[in-house]
């Protein structure tokens, strides 16, 4: 029975790693340096995972949105759109909380001891608007609006802020190619900086990127409420004793607001309620 439980408790790091794994399975991109290509690369995968890590076998749905929004091919278009709605409409948050790469990253980075941990950052509410900003401007507006001769914008929020794209992608690639060695210049620095500032962050608080920056959170967080996965409050049991928001490492009241938009569904806080209150539903009452 002891075995059971701890494998119970392990249960989201061992889909967040077999899913890591999965989505990033093309070894050889890792040894040779170089992008898979195939079929696969067609598909979006439902994370935060870059198109330029050497081991992703499917394309980052935020990455795939700025690709094709001035795109004439409205087909794949739709299907980009489709794909978020589908997701976020079944699953909502739960994406980040089990099936995104870098959300793992993020948790195994806040395990790492002899750290004292800060569970709010100083204007905490004020940052969490942030990731909708970067949504609106980075991911929408500046792809649309500025672009370039052959009248196709750039992907600006991967080429100026992702850091999942910086050390899943660049990285690696720069590593493994001394071509792209010699040509790093101040925008490769720049998101650098970025990523050490963030893993910093991760390392004292929890979630940092996904609290604040993420406009793939964003999305999704958009659909919690309305999602056919979500969780409800037996209202009969629940006591309001607080148990489930000291636990919530997203820093949410999850007896007031169990379908929050910053809910990742880690489970947290099914794990600390006593009385059994809080399940995780399919369909609505």
């Amino acid at each position: 029975m002891k075995w059971i439980k701890k494998q119970k408790n392990h249960l989201r790091l061992i889909v967040q790693i077999i899913f890591t794994a999965i989505t990033n399975g093309y070894v050889l991109g890792f040894s040779q340096g170089k992008i898979y290509r195939g079929d696969s690369k067609k598909i979006c995968v439902p994370g935060l995972n870059c198109y330029s890590c050497p081991g992703a076998i499917g394309s980052c749905p935020i990455g795939s949105l700025q690709a094709v929004l001035d795109s004439k091919n409205y087909k794949f278009s739709f299907y980009v759109i489709g794909f978020l709605m589908i997701f976020g409409s079944l699953m909502g948050r739960f994406v980040c909380g089990w099936l995104c790469p870098f959300g793992l990253i993020q948790d195994l980075l806040h395990k790492i001891p002899f750290v004292k941990k800060i569970k709010k950052l100083p204007f905490d509410k004020e940052l969490r608007y942030l990731k909708y900003m970067i949504l609106v401007i980075f991911v929408i507006a500046m792809p649309l609006l500025l672009t370039g001769k052959s009248g196709y914008g750039k992907p600006w929020f991967c080429k100026l802020i992702c850091p999942s794209g910086t050390l899943l992608g660049g990285i690696p690639l720069v590593y493994k190619n001394p071509g792209l060695q010699n040509t790093i210049g101040f925008l490769f620095k720049w998101k650098i900086s970025i990523l050490i500032i963030i893993i910093i962050f991760s390392i004292l608080t929890y979630r940092p990127f996904c609290k604040y920056l993420c406009p793939l959170g964003a999305i999704y967080g958009i659909f919690n409420r309305f999602s056919l996965y979500h969780y409800e409050i037996d209202t009969d049991k629940c006591t309001h004793c607080g148990a489930c928001a000291k636990k919530c490492k997203m820093g949410i009241k999850v007896y007031e607001n169990p379908n929050s938009a910053e809910c990742i569904r880690c489970g947290k806080c099914k794990e600390a309620c006593s009385k059994g209150a809080i399940h995780s539903c399919i369909l609505k009452k």
